[in-house]
């Protein structure tokens, strides 16, 4: 790793975001012939879990994520399971930064007993600014799902912040939909930076 774990939780935001390219590269990015949950065939595949289950990767994910919050953001989500790791890395590292911001999870279908919530976490006020969280994008999909659930609730959705952005129709989807959206990475500087470690 380019940063020692004892330095990741100060280190300066720059030397953070190249450790965590380096990390991605190393565990995440495989190429060979792969389906996507998409549907679609791929010569790559990015397993952003690798990445946001890994100690210093979720505490690098977060603390990135955290800065490009937009103001006035009081909770983050994200589909289940792709975001999971990533809401919670985040509020942990809002709690220490005193940037508080509340977790929610949500489901892909209604939870089939108790409250049959589809929305996970603590019940916030009418009209709150939610950013959602994604790790890979590709069609955009997921995390419209998302945005649409947390709308339902009455929640404010504008923002979508991903770990890596695949290139194919993310973008164009939330752009068609009024959502700005941000990933911290796009695959052409992933792969870029890949060829270049390996080089």
């Amino acid at each position: 790793m380019l940063i020692s774990p004892a330095d990741l939780p100060t280190a300066d935001l720059s030397a953070v975001r190249l450790a965590l390219l380096d990390l991605i590269c190393e565990v995440a990015y495989k190429e060979g012939d792969f389906t996507l949950s998409s549907g679609q065939k791929s010569t790559y595949y990015i397993n952003g879990k690798q990445v946001t289950l890994h100690a210093q990767g979720a505490l690098m994910v977060a603390r990135l994520l955290l800065a490009m919050l937009p103001p006035g953001t009081v909770a983050v989500g994200g589909l289940t399971l792709g975001a999971d790791p990533m809401v919670s890395a985040l509020s942990i590292v809002g709690a220490y930064e005193n940037q508080p911001v509340t977790p929610l999870i949500i489901r892909k279908e209604a939870k089939g007993h108790g409250t049959r919530a589809y929305i996970e976490g603590p019940d916030l006020p009418a009209g709150s600014l939610v950013t959602i969280l994604e790790d890979v994008v590709t069609t955009g999909a997921s995390a419209m799902q998302a945005v649409e659930r947390l709308r339902a609730a009455g929640y404010v959705v504008n923002d979508i912040l991903a770990l890596v952005d695949r290139q194919q129709g993310g973008q164009a989807l939330y752009d068609a939909a009024g959502l700005n959206f941000q990933p911290i990475f796009t695959i052409d500087e992933l792969q870029a930076y890949g060829r270049d470690r390996s080089a």
